[in-house]
């Protein structure tokens, strides 16, 4: 009786070694920067370059402190879009950051300028407030903090060139009403409440139809004097 067991649970073994053998080799995906943010592609392109969709905007070569000042506004609430929201609430501040480094080292090129449906006055207005602003109405121009080529400054004001006019106009008006906000002093919210509806749809509008820039690198840190504070961005 002994021997009988001894060789059915010796004939299990074998027949389990037999039927693992068969199993098919499963790879493993390979552990790299790349292929943990392929969730993040589907909306902001392979390489961050952005798509076709107006409010998905390009995360590629913007200051890594913007990148990572962003995710952390996302996760900690202080910027509301239910899905980013839900992706990043539970992952730490060290990874939040290896994420925004990748993106900010990437250099796809930018898409072609996008023809915008407005009037010559309107994008004349908008070239203004971009590049000198408005200031009887105390408001500054955008490349005063964003630089002249518009491609922001390091660590942490972002580029402003790639992007839809629907996507800018959508920002500047949650600035407005503040559903999306910064670290005091939020100079943000200060400058989208100087802007008209009408203002915000001509920026938009200019910036959309601005072709990319030849060097997209961000500004080095210091070399633009803010007319603003601004809590993200350390004086």
């Amino acid at each position: 009786m002994l021997r009988r067991t001894a060789a059915w649970a010796l004939s299990c073994l074998l027949w389990a070694g037999a039927l693992h053998a068969q199993e098919p080799h499963m790879e493993r995906a390979p552990d790299t920067m790349q292929a943990r943010v392929l969730g993040c592609a589907a909306c902001h392109g392979a390489n961050g370059e952005g798509t076709d969709n107006d409010y998905f905007p390009r995360l590629a070569g913007k200051p890594a402190g913007y990148l990572y000042n962003q995710l952390i506004a996302f996760r900690d609430g202080r910027r509301q879009y239910p899905p980013m929201n839900y992706l990043l609430a539970y992952l730490p501040d060290a990874y939040l950051r290896r994420i925004a480094e990748y993106f900010a080292a990437q250099r796809p090129p930018y898409p072609p300028a996008l023809t915008a449906a407005v009037t010559p006055a309107v994008l004349q207005r908008g070239q203004q407030l971009v590049k000198a602003g408005d200031p009887a109405q105390h408001i500054p121009a955008c490349a005063a903090c964003h630089g002249a080529a518009l491609t922001g400054m390091e660590p942490a004001i972002p580029g402003l060139l790639g992007l839809h006019a629907e996507y800018i106009s959508a920002q500047l008006g949650a600035w407005r009403y503040g559903t999306r906000a910064s670290i005091a002093p939020d100079c943000m919210h200060d400058v989208a409440s100087r802007l008209s509806n009408d203002d915000i749809s001509a920026v938009a509008a200019w910036l959309a139809a601005s072709p990319g820039p030849a060097n997209p690198a961000p500004a080095a840190q210091g070399s633009l004097k803010m007319p603003l504070a601004c809590g993200s961005e350390p004086q």
